[in-house]
């Protein structure tokens, strides 16, 4: 691979003389504008304002933009002498775990490769002391005319270095999330754990551009002057308006393309009833409750006239023990009197 950059590792007091090659390569399919009357190229040409006359790249420099219009010259000798001590140096400032580094910085990646048999000590040492601390390196460099930071990471048995953003360079997410307010209950999360369980994990390397190979296609019908291949018709969409069903059928699209039978499991949710079911639902609930009210009076009334009859019942055995008692009672007197009157008579 062809360097980019030339320069060295500053780990402390230890250098370490690296290359950087790109890490990553396009395969997109790129076109040429045409004139479309003709098909003639299309091509810009560098021509200069003051001398109206097109030049070559190697008379072309590099310049800068005032305020007021005035250019001022800036050479590859003057970009050479920055006062910088990243101009051809990436200085490691600082060693981080991997999840301290947020995604939304990461730029271009790269490979640095040892510069010679004397780098091949201290990259190693490098090397194993990344994997050993489980740590990134936060450093700073220069490439292509601005100073940038670098993440250093262990990738194999080489070490890659991501571009980083700027924090100044990464936008808050204002106004990005949905204005009105929206809660999710339980059986919604559970629905979408379980869809995302069901998609399982993949394996990258399966992964493959579907549009550059129907571009192929296109552009390979189009140099044998055939027709290109009819585009397939697209998903029937429309509004989502019963989230819980989209995730249900989701689930059983995704069992089914991966040869799985659905089954209904404990816990799956149904379709909730329509909105007339649901109103009529108020009705059936309240005829039960007059029912019920009606049951529970019925009982008070059987019950309230029970202790009634039971207090009647309890009252007449009260009097008919109270006569008796004074019935005996007065025979008691009775038979007194009489044996009294007896003793007199004697």
């Amino acid at each position: 691979m062809r360097s980019i950059w030339n320069g060295a590792i500053s780990f402390g007091l230890v250098s370490i003389p690296i290359k950087v090659v790109n890490a990553t390569e396009s395969h997109s399919i790129s076109f040429r504008q045409i004139h479309t009357e003709d098909g003639g190229r299309i091509r810009y040409r560098k021509v200069c304002e003051l001398d109206d006359r097109e030049v070559t790249q190697a008379e072309i420099g590099k310049g800068y933009e005032d305020a007021d219009g005035t250019i001022i010259p800036i050479t590859d000798e003057d970009l050479a002498h920055l006062p910088l001590p990243t101009a051809k140096t990436i200085e490691i400032v600082a060693f981080v775990p991997a999840d301290r580094i947020d995604p939304l910085h990461m730029d271009s990646a790269y490979y640095l490769a040892a510069g010679g048999a004397p780098a091949a000590k201290p990259y190693t040492l490098l090397r194993e002391a990344l994997k050993r601390s489980q740590k990134v390196a936060i450093a700073k460099f220069a490439l292509r005319g601005r100073e940038r930071l670098g993440m250093l990471r262990v990738v194999g048995d080489a070490i890659a270095m991501h571009g980083l953003l700027w924090p100044d360079e990464v936008r808050e997410p204002e106004g990005v999330a949905p204005d009105t307010r929206v809660t999710v209950n339980e059986k919604e999360l559970d629905l979408a754990d379980a869809l995302m369980d069901t998609l399982g994990e993949v394996d990258l390397t399966e992964l493959h551009d579907e549009y550059r190979e129907a571009l192929e296609e296109v552009v390979a019908a189009k140099a044998a002057g055939e027709a290109p291949p009819e585009a397939p018709e697209p998903a029937a969409g429309g509004k989502v308006l019963d989230l819980m069903a989209a995730l249900e059928s989701s689930v059983r699209a995704a069992k089914e393309s991966r040869g799985e039978t659905p089954t209904k499991e404990k816990g799956e949710v149904r379709r909730l009833p329509q909105r007339k079911t649901a109103r009529a639902a108020p009705k059936q609930a309240a005829g039960k409750k007059s029912t019920a009210a009606s049951k529970k009076t019925a009982a008070k009334k059987t019950a309230a006239s029970a202790k009634k009859s039971t207090a009647k019942t309890g009252q007449g055995a009260k009097k008919t023990a109270a006569k008796s008692t004074a019935k005996k009672t007065t025979a008691k007197k009775t038979t007194a009197k009489k044996a009294a009157s007896r003793k007199r008579t004697a």
